[in-house]
């Protein structure tokens, strides 16, 4: 065959040679699932393998963070995760958070150590927390309210901003001793009792019997920043209204006494033995009960004990409930890597619902 004649066959032979070629690649990557761009694409190295990102910016005017999308099924895949001993501490509405949640995390990750520090010589609550935060004495704090605008301002004045995270849904919970025949309480009438305008139970549909209200001090926390918020509306508490440090103080009162009343986070009332938790509405027929119903009667308990009303929280039906916040502080440095590895962790498949067994409702 002459030369001139050989090259047409040569450029056939060729093309049906890449042709061949090029359908077997085809046909490997779509058997194999591997995407060529993405291949390509993590042949680069990524630097959020090996740091914390970059912290968006935030807004002081709207302080709350957008929920991650975090996938993350389990303590055990959360990345970022600093090493080392960080400190804590806030709102006494996550002591049921605190004993089986951050348990937990440590237990998973005992890199990551967790100290709850208590403010000396005031109460803990969320107040402190912040502002301990803010000064330097804690890595990120624990709130059952979201941050105030005097609180952005003062950390502003430090060269930084603060971040806050919906964790959990919560409510403010009725406690009355257990013996009291009333069927529940509407906002006005609870806010009637801890103004003073109504001082006898017989004025509410129940026994002739004085009330006697119990609340912890106004400065103690989020819970009685959201109560004289929400319910009171701004007002004043009555002169007759008795302050504990404590709510473990306050349900021992209640308890040993027939017309005492007490208000706190709905997991630390609902399943108690020794007082019962009231249904609280917008209007008298609208009464919805913080527990799940049928009501466990007390003598059946520890046996048995009231669940929390979780569809009643999430639905808004129950007519006072909040958010669990985590405080982050914004600075780029150590404090905001092991704040945002805390998030991450609560937000987590496993933490959501660790968040659940605690007695509160989940956020996602």
């Amino acid at each position: 065959m002459s030369q001139k004649n050989e090259t047409p066959v040569l450029i056939v032979a060729l093309l049906i040679t890449a042709g061949l070629i090029g359908g077997g690649f085809w046909w490997f990557t779509q058997k194999s699932g591997i995407n060529l761009s993405q291949v390509i694409n993590n042949s680069s190295p990524s630097p959020t393998n090996h740091q914390p990102s970059t912290p968006a910016p935030s807004n002081d005017n709207q302080p709350d963070s957008t929920l991650p999308t975090n996938s993350d099924r389990n303590f055990a895949s959360v990345q970022n995760v600093p090493r080392g001993l960080f400190n804590y501490g806030g709102s006494t509405s996550w002591a049921p958070i605190r004993l089986s949640v951050d348990s937990a995390i440590q237990a998973a990750r005992p890199e990551f150590r967790l100290r709850y520090v208590t403010p000396t010589g005031e109460a803990p609550g969320s107040s402190t927390g912040i502002r301990m935060l803010i000064e330097g004495k804690l890595d990120f704090a624990q709130s059952s309210r979201s941050l105030r605008d005097d609180e952005l301002s003062r950390a502003a004045a430090r060269g930084f901003k603060l971040q806050q995270t919906p964790i959990a849904i919560d409510g403010l919970a009725v406690a009355v001793n257990p013996n009291l025949n009333i069927s529940g309480l509407t906002i006005d009438q609870l806010r009637s009792i801890y103004t003073g305008q109504v001082n006898n139970w017989q004025q509410l549909g129940g026994a002739n019997l004085a009330i006697q209200p119990f609340s912890r001090p106004i400065n103690d926390g989020g819970t009685v920043e959201l109560f004289v918020q929400d319910v009171l509306g701004g007002q004043k508490f009555a002169a007759n209204v008795q302050f504990v440090a404590t709510t473990t103080q306050a349900l021992q009162r209640i308890a040993s006494s027939p017309g005492g009343i007490y208000y706190a986070s709905a997991p630390e009332v609902v399943p108690q033995c020794t007082i019962k938790a009231l249904p609280l509405g917008r209007k008298a027929n609208e009464l919805v009960a913080p527990y799940r119903e049928p009501f466990v009667p007390l003598s059946q308990c520890p046996s048995q004990r009231n669940q929390l009303n979780t569809e009643a929280f999430q639905s808004g039906a129950y007519p006072i409930t909040r958010n669990l916040f985590a405080i982050v502080k914004q600075n780029g440095q150590r404090e905001q890597m092991a704040g945002e590895a805390y998030v991450n962790f609560i937000l987590s498949s496993q933490g959501q619902e660790l968040i659940g067994r605690s007695g509160f409702v989940p956020i996602r």
